[in-house]
């Protein structure tokens, strides 16, 4: 963690940090929380009853990341435990490297790099890594919550792409003529997109969201771009259909069970993978973590926490 984010907390607090970066086993982290009344969290951290229940003392878990799958909020409600995370903050970050993501796996940036630099690269020809083309296109954006809303604003005023999107609910008219969106069924979304990019929060409901079926949907020529949260996608059905060349490209910065990745998409040259960074600036990651330290101190210190997820565990207010 940020030197200067531990600091801050020793202000307040005695602190028990993990400088070193040790992977703590379950039964490793409820040894070092006795007698802790907060947790600060980097997203990996598992937060369910059998964690609530032998750590007695516990009463905030703030994670820095905006996604919380990690955290069982049912079961730190039924606990008195209060949740918190980190939104906002990393928005135009995370849309930013979204779109750098779709680019590189339209235009087969990563694939081209590679073939240059193993001295592959002997003449020019007309069809030299040929991809797809971006503005003009069709952009489908499944979840269009502030990085989707986000990611459709640059699709539509800075490469005049056409944006479809699909989301549990839809956007007031406002909202969609800000980004210039069309909402549509995810069927729909799926047939029409030159470019899926997914950006959904990870729950039950959502895992596998996109699996053998949808890909099926989709056009041979699309590629399928994942921000969100591994499980959205099943990575095993993902890799036999670039295999097959039924969709074009994929373009993923998070897997199911990362920091695993599954072997079958590391021996595939139409995918590019990068390793959970969409939020990976200085200044947004210190903001991320400046939040996480707000929530515990304004929380522990004030009673009074910033982005509460179960804020019911605070009373009547």
């Amino acid at each position: 963690m940020f030197p200067e984010v531990i600091e801050r907390l020793k202000q307040h607090f005695c602190v028990l940090s993990n400088q070193a970066d040790e992977t703590w086993s379950s039964e490793r982290l409820v040894e070092n929380l006795q007698g802790k009344s907060g947790l600060f969290s980097t997203g990996g951290e598992r937060v369910d009853a059998s964690l609530l229940a032998a750590c007695p003392d516990l009463k905030i878990c703030s994670t820095m990341a905006v996604g919380y799958n990690n955290f069982d909020i049912d079961a730190m409600t039924a606990a008195g435990v209060l949740a918190t995370n980190a939104p906002d903050v990393l928005t135009e970050t995370t849309a930013d490297f979204g779109f750098a993501l779709l680019m590189a796996t339209a235009r087969r940036v990563t694939e081209s790099e590679h073939f240059l630099r193993a001295g592959m690269w002997t003449r020019w020809s007309y069809d030299l890594f040929v991809g797809s083309d971006i503005h003009g296109s069709t952009l489908g954006i499944i979840g269009m919550g502030r990085i989707g809303q986000g990611i459709a604003r640059r699709g539509a005023f800075g490469f005049g792409m056409r944006v479809l999107y699909h989301n549990r609910s839809r956007l007031d008219a406002a909202t969609e003529a800000s980004c210039k969106a069309t909402y549509v069924s995810k069927q729909e979304l799926l047939g029409a997109a030159d470019h899926v990019v997914l950006v959904i929060p990870y729950s039950d409901a959502s895992r596998h969201t996109i699996g053998a079926a949808e890909l099926a949907l989709m056009k041979p020529t699309a590629t399928l771009i994942n921000i969100a949260r591994g499980g959205i996608v099943d990575d095993t059905a993902l890799a036999l259909a670039l295999s097959e060349r039924r969709i074009a490209a994929a373009g993923l910065d998070v897997f199911e069970g990362e920091p695993q990745v599954l072997p079958g998409l590391l021996k595939l040259s139409n995918v590019v993978l990068t390793p959970h960074i969409a939020s990976a600036t200085i200044p947004t990651r210190l903001a991320m973590a400046n939040l996480a330290a707000d929530n515990l101190i304004g929380f522990l210190v004030k009673g009074k926490p910033l982005t509460a997820l179960n804020p019911s565990v605070l009373g009547p207010r």
